[in-house]
């Protein structure tokens, strides 16, 4: 029986109140219809959409009017589409959970992306931090140790064994990606150490090395910062300065926005890409427009290499008012809104304008004609190694620091012993390990969410985690066309260098 499709999508395009856009879930397809083909779509569903086993879905948007059979011709359109389809429910979600298992099983072939961690310790007491317990509980001060030298040449050494399991032979020409995070990545008495990775790493073949830092001690780095070097920096500024020295604080108290931009200067005068992180909430967003005006005085809009992008605070420990902070839908809600009367705020990158980046890319002439799907929702669950002061290896950055959620270690021989079924744990989570979004038509294009936030939620890894994604994709794709029809320019510079 023909019917259509559970991972079918319908966006209004305001100001078009007689057309929508389809997108359909898996097989990529994006269309304009009439509402009256539309309206058809929706009376070949044989269900409303299922509800989420966790959390919220946001509602479809309504179609009136009508129903009218479409010509022949447009029938097989949306037949060869995708809209409509004889499987059944059944059999259609386990054609969703097939591709996704055959995405992954791909990305777990890629090459491993790898991060450095030289210490947990850090030089700001940031109240919100997620690892604020690190350096202001006694009883985990034995994890602020620094990695020491023959460590990192261990470390080094480990990573020809790591991509083995990844399939990849010793090709010395292959391009290694190499992150440095913290704790702080960067402080000055971690020169010698972040030294050894990098000239560790060019020895073994060509590499790119960024690093996600405060940006208080880059005096230190100076001479490293180069398009050839340390080429990419994610640096947070909470704010204009009276802000940002209320939040991103020293451990007396003292302020660092300007020591920050003094560096970001030098960063960006020397050819590094800088993106600067937004962390926000209902208190410190209505001092976007004064944030954005001192960007464009320093003029670091008019570098190529820059670009910003806001972050949802999370109310990762005690010290931060859950009331006070935002959904990632209600952030871009709130900025969008600002925008409206402050356009200095274009400076200012949105929370899901990669979602409106990949929907223009399809929609383009020139464009990539399948969306990048993501099966899953970030490295942690494909190919990212995470290594420590410890030997220990994790697949996700905010999960460090216990031994009980280690998928590795690196023994003292130099060889690396993969904790299996921790491991398996990690890389095994996709959109088709879980029955809720399995059924959800914005599965492979949301990839499940985080999985620390779905456990903080629920309890479980493998529950979903949806930040009102219907509603952020929705939106952004009807951006995405009306900028499209008018001709706008793309103007993305690219989101957080930590989704590398």
């Amino acid at each position: 029986m023909l019917r259509t499709s559970s991972y079918t999508i319908y966006v209004d395009l305001p100001g078009h109140n007689d057309e929508m856009l389809l997108v359909h879930g898996y097989t990529g397809a994006y269309d304009r219809v009439s509402r009256r083909v539309a309206t058809y779509l929706r009376s070949q569903e044989l269900r409303r959409p299922p509800k989420p086993l966790y959390g919220d879905w946001s509602p479809e948007p309504e179609i009136d009017g009508q129903v009218a059979v479409p010509s022949d011709e447009t029938l097989e359109v949306l037949k060869r589409r995708g809209y409509l389809t004889t499987l059944t429910r059944e059999a259609e979600e386990a054609k969703l959970a097939r591709i996704a298992l055959k995405l992954h099983e791909r990305s777990r072939r890629q090459a491993p992306s790898y991060i450095i961690m030289p210490t947990y310790d850090c030089n700001l007491r940031c109240s919100y931090c997620f690892q604020d317990h690190m350096r202001t509980d006694p009883r985990f001060q034995h994890l602020l140790r620094r990695i020491e030298l023959p460590l990192a040449d261990r470390i080094l050494a480990a990573m020809p064994q790591i991509e083995a399991l990844h399939g990849l032979s010793g090709d010395t020409r292959r391009h290694r990606n190499i992150g440095f995070f913290g704790g702080e990545p960067l402080l000055e008495i971690c020169r010698p150490i972040v030294d050894r990775f990098i000239e560790g790493a060019l020895a073994m073949g060509p590499a790119s090395f960024w690093a996600v830092t405060n940006g208080t001690d880059l005096h230190a780095y100076h001479d490293l910062l180069s398009p050839t070097l340390l080429s990419g920096l994610q640096i947070t500024i909470d704010g204009p300065p009276e802000e940002h020295d209320r939040r991103r604080i020293y451990a007396d108290g003292s302020g660092t926005y300007e020591r920050i931009a003094r560096h970001i200067d030098i960063a960006l005068e020397q050819g590094v890409k800088v993106s600067i992180r937004l962390n926000l909430d209902r208190n410190n967003i209505k001092d976007l427009p004064a944030l954005a005006q001192d960007f464009v005085a320093r003029g670091w809009d008019r570098h190529p290499g820059f670009s910003t992008y806001t972050a949802a605070i999370r109310a990762e420990n005690e010290k931060t008012d859950r009331k006070t902070t935002f959904s990632t839908w209600e952030l871009d809600c709130g900025l969008l809104e600002l925008r409206e009367s402050h356009p200095e705020l274009a400076v200012i990158g949105r929370p899901d304008e990669s979602i409106k980046f990949g929907a223009r890319r399809v929609m383009g002439q020139s464009a990539r004609k399948m969306p990048e799907f993501r099966e899953s929702f970030c490295s942690a669950h494909n190919k990212m190694y995470i290594f420590d002061a410890f030997a220990d290896i994790y697949a996700c950055w905010e999960r460090t620091g216990d031994a009980r959620t280690r998928i590795g270690q690196i023994l003292d021989d130099g060889s690396v012993k993969i904790n299996t079924g921790v491991s398996d744990f990690w890389r095994s989570r996709t959109v088709a390990s879980n029955p809720a979004c399995r059924q959800c038509r914005y599965a492979l294009h949301c990839g499940g969410g985080c999985a620390v936030l779905a456990v903080g939620k629920t309890g479980q890894y493998h529950a979903n985690y949806c930040d009102g994604f219907a509603s952020r994709f929705r939106a952004n794709v009807a951006e995405a066309y009306l900028d499209h029809v008018t001709g706008e320019e793309l103007g993305y510079k690219g989101g957080r260098l930590c989704d590398q």
